[in-house]
């Protein structure tokens, strides 16, 4: 699975619950009040189930499912899709 994948399937995943085809990958989806903690449950199961990932207590991070893209961040490190220069495994 690439990163383009992961990002194609996050971002029709978003927008199907916004009712919007258009959502940027950078945008903020909490501090815009386009979704709620109740998304953020709702991400956690699509990530574990589409992506086959198990989303521990210490990845329920606000950082890791703020946006699209820091959606696809956290299942590209969680995938190994993302070599992080610095840190161990």
């Amino acid at each position: 699975m690439s990163h383009q994948d992961v990002l194609s399937k996050a971002s029709d995943f978003v927008s199907q619950y916004v009712n919007s085809a258009d959502v940027a990958p950078d945008v903020d989806l909490f501090s815009t009040g386009m979704v709620n903690s109740l998304f953020a449950m709702q991400m956690v199961l699509f990530v574990e189930r589409e992506f086959g990932l198990v989303v521990d207590n210490e990845d329920l991070d606000y950082e890791n499912f703020k946006s699209i893209n820091a959606i696809c961040e956290f299942v590209n490190r969680k995938l190994g899709l993302t070599a992080q220069a610095g840190h161990g495994a």
